[in-house]
Formats: C-alpha cells, structure tokens, sequence
C-alpha cells in the first residue's frame, strides 16, 4: 500500500503545483473546488502503473498522469450541469457553487492546462484527442440518440467511459517508450476496466445510499438516462456479472500486454477486479 500511496502522493502535489500556477485568481479557485475537493485519481493512478509496469521512470509519466485527471474532472463539471447534479464528492458542483457559466469557463481551463502538460509529446496529444473525440460522441449520444439495447450502451460506455480510461493507460505505456502494439494492448486492457466501471456505477446508482457515494443516487431513472439497468431488464445482479465478464476480458488484455511481472502489475490486476467489486 505504500508504494500506491507514493504514487497518489506525487500526482496530488503536482495537480495542486499546476493548479497554483493558473491566471487569473478566480478561475484558479474555481479549478481548484472541482478538481482538489476529493476524487479516487484513479486515472492518473492508472497512467503512472503501466509506466511503471514497463520499467519505465515515474518522473516521466506524472504530467501525462495529471493531464488525464484534469480531462476527467473537466468531463464532470459538463457531466453534473446535463445531468442537474447538485453534488459531486461530497460537495456542492461547480454550476451549483458558481453558476453555469464560471462552471464552463472552469471546464476550458482544466483542459487548456491538461493539454499544455500533454504538448511536448505528439504521441500523448494524439491518444488525448482520440478520447475527448470518443468522449465527446459519448456525450451527444446519451442526449440525443439515447441506446435501446445492451449493444448500444456497451457502444456509450466505451466512449463516455471506457475512452479516458484507454487514453491513461496508453500515456504511461508512451511514457515509458512503448512500441505500438505495447501501447495498444495497455489501452485495451484500460478501455475493459473503464467500461466495467461504467457498469458497476449504473448498478449503485440503483441500489446504493447517496450519503456512501458523496453524490445524488436514483438519478438514472428519474432523468431516464441510459443506464444499464435502466436500458436492459438486468437485475443489479445480473449487471454486476455483465460488469464482472468486462473486468475478465481486462485482465486477458493486460497479460497479452507481456509486462514483466511486477508490483505495478499486481496492481493492475487487482484495479481491474474491485472496480466490479466496489461500493462506492
């Protein structure tokens, strides 16, 4: 646990060292409440794993690690206005605390931040781009092409989810100077666990106590979103072994990956079961 903890450690210092760094005042504030008031920092974490599962140096990876984590966190603010989401960890969201248009100006700022950490390298600011592409179509498909069937929310759950995921796992592979086929494998692996993990979200949406989860639950079903239980007849039961079979694939991908067993590795692994497995 101390080696994870390292790890975490490093991406907080240098998320609120870029963050400190942002003009002018107001909007840094702003930043700083959504992205500095809690958060698993799962992607980053996830990031710095594969570069280190590769041999690769951390020192490399951290400004690809918090560049992801800035996307995230600029998603949720977008996330949370769609979705008239008045929390978020535990505290009032960004359009709830500042109103709708400081919210969004917050959102291009941690973005305009992430991608100026992503510039020194074409290969990072490719797989980024992909994603938000990714993320963007997944977005505008819950609004306005909303899945009827398993198949098309697996297609929404890859894009809104599963991209970000795929990006972090294929930056700390670049990182760590990963052939083509090494970087792709990582993403896949990253892209499963992130689906599994859209998976498992929509189940305790359904069935967990908002006061555990630090945000508003029942929400699928009162703005009749896209969830998986919602648009399937899946018991949470049965979601969570849909969910469950993701993470098995996941685990496929990260050993075709051929990455020496390692303390970065195990990790991974173990990433790729809880997310099914987590309450909150």
């Amino acid at each position: 646990m101390e080696y994870l903890e390292r790890r975490r450690d490093r991406i907080e210092q240098r998320l609120e060292a870029v963050l400190e760094e942002t003009e002018p005042a107001g909007l840094r504030g702003q930043m700083e409440h959504v992205s500095l008031s809690g958060g698993k920092r799962v992607r980053p974490t996830v990031t710095v794993l594969v570069c280190d599962a590769l041999d690769g140096d951390m020192d490399d990876a951290i400004d690809f690690a918090v560049g992801i984590e800035l996307v995230h966190n600029a998603s949720l603010v977008i996330d949370d206005i769609i979705d008239e989401s008045e929390l978020r960890r535990g505290t009032p969201a960004a359009w709830t605390e500042f109103g709708f248009g400081p919210a969004i100006t917050a959102s291009d700022g941690l973005i305009g931040e992430a991608f100026e950490l992503f510039s020194s390298n074409e290969r990072a600011m490719q797989a980024v781009a992909e994603a938000m592409v990714q993320l963007g179509e997944g977005e505008a498909t819950e609004l306005v092409e909303v899945p009827v069937d398993e198949a098309a929310y697996m297609e929404l759950a890859r894009r809104k989810t599963g991209a970000l995921f795929r990006a972090a796992a294929e930056l700390g592979a670049i990182a760590a100077d990963a052939d083509t086929y090494t970087v792709e494998a990582f993403g896949q692996y990253a892209e499963r666990v992130g689906v599994a993990f859209q998976m498992r979200d929509d189940v305790l949406d359904a069935t967990a106590d908002a006061s555990q989860l630090g945000k508003p639950t029942g929400h699928d079903a009162a703005m009749e979103r896209p969830s998986l239980v919602e648009v399937t007849d899946l018991s949470p039961e049965e979601a969570t072994e849909r969910a469950r079979e993701e993470s098995t694939k996941a685990l496929e991908a990260l050993e075709a990956t051929e990455a020496a067993d390692s303390e970065a590795k195990a990790y991974l692994r173990e990433f790729a079961e809880f997310v099914v497995e987590r309450d909150r």
